[in-house]
């Protein structure tokens, strides 16, 4: 059995085992991860959770690393997650993190942890809001949540961290990059990385080119996104980039954003899990697997309309 007292004291032992039971497919042990979950919930919720993304080569793992090291010189204790909904089979190149990150891999208040595959209900966003949750119960303060893939992942991501931070490259803002106005739009901030040598320049530009851009972006927030410029290898910019967030963090708690947000993300989560149980639940029911194949060519021929048909299905419950 798992301590709860050891989690909550920081023991990584008793947190690695705890991560992994949460990440178990075995009935059995999902059971036992809630009960554990249930247990540890009143010590939960007292970090910024922070969500990361980015193109291939923007510079991710070097800004995370930097970006966790200033953060454990402030007194901080920082645990980094992955997600990458879009593909199970990518799920281990995090673990290449784990090299790419060698120096705040080795800190005592660093925690990095990759993603685990899909499979078991809820996929990949589940286990890592409920990794999240047990960091938070082991007193890791900041949260932070990468992304590997691009597409899905950002807003399965967005949907879960408190502020939500997109790197780019200097690129003069010729075209956005490959992120999608969508992605754009979930930014709290955008950081331009890479702002060093012959590059300060161009991103001085792509900074300006970025802000234009947000502007044209309408939003109902208290927070209008903003635009930095960082280094990543020569650390210079990172404290603007967490005094940005210690301001966002500020102004959300003062105005009721924060709380607000939060339970939201929880209600629309708790949403989500309904229909996935229900759906799992209407494939195992032996009469709707009896009836459906027909009921599915039935509409295929036009016999029926979709509507009709999913509400038979509803009715064999």
């Amino acid at each position: 059995m798992i301590n709860i007292n050891d989690i909550k004291s920081g023991n990584r032992r008793a947190l690695a085992k705890a991560i992994t039971l949460v990440e178990s497919k075995l009935d059995n042990h999902r059971e036992q991860a809630q009960d554990l979950l249930n247990e540890l919930l009143p010590a939960t919720g007292k970090s910024i959770r922070i969500g990361i993304t980015g193109i291939p080569g923007v510079g991710k793992s070097t800004f995370i690393e930097a970006f966790g090291l200033h953060l454990i010189a402030q007194g901080k204790k920082v645990a980094v997650l992955a997600v990458d909904p879009s593909s199970p089979l990518r799920g281990g190149s995090i673990l290449g993190d784990k090299t790419r990150m060698e120096l705040l891999s080795r800190e005592q208040n660093a925690y990095i942890r990759p993603s685990p595959s899909e499979g078991a209900l809820g996929g990949v966003a589940q286990k890592t809001r409920e990794t999240m949750l047990l960091c938070e119960a082991a007193g890791f303060d900041v949260i932070l949540v990468e992304t590997i893939g691009v597409g899905q992942s950002e807003y399965e991501v967005a949907a879960m961290v408190d502020f939500f931070l997109v790197l780019m490259l200097p690129n003069a803002g010729d075209e956005l990059q490959g992120i999608k106005r969508g992605i754009m739009e979930l930014a709290d901030a955008l950081v331009i990385n890479k702002a060093d040598g012959e590059s300060i320049n161009l991103a001085k530009q792509t900074q300006q080119h970025y802000k234009n851009a947000l502007h044209l972006l309408t939003s109902d927030s208290f927070w209008q996104p903003q635009v930095k410029a960082c280094s990543a290898i020569e650390k210079s910019g990172i404290h603007d980039v967490w005094g940005m967030i210690s301001e966002f963090e500020h102004q959300a708690k003062s105005n009721g954003f924060f709380e607000h947000n939060r339970a939201k993300q929880t209600q629309d989560w708790l949403d989500k899990l309904i229909q996935e149980m229900l759906t799992l639940k209407l494939k195992q029911n032996p009469k709707v697997n009896a009836q459906l194949p027909q009921l599915q060519q039935d509409v295929l021929n036009k016999q029926t309309t979709p509507y009709n048909a999913a509400q038979q299905i509803i009715k064999l419950l």
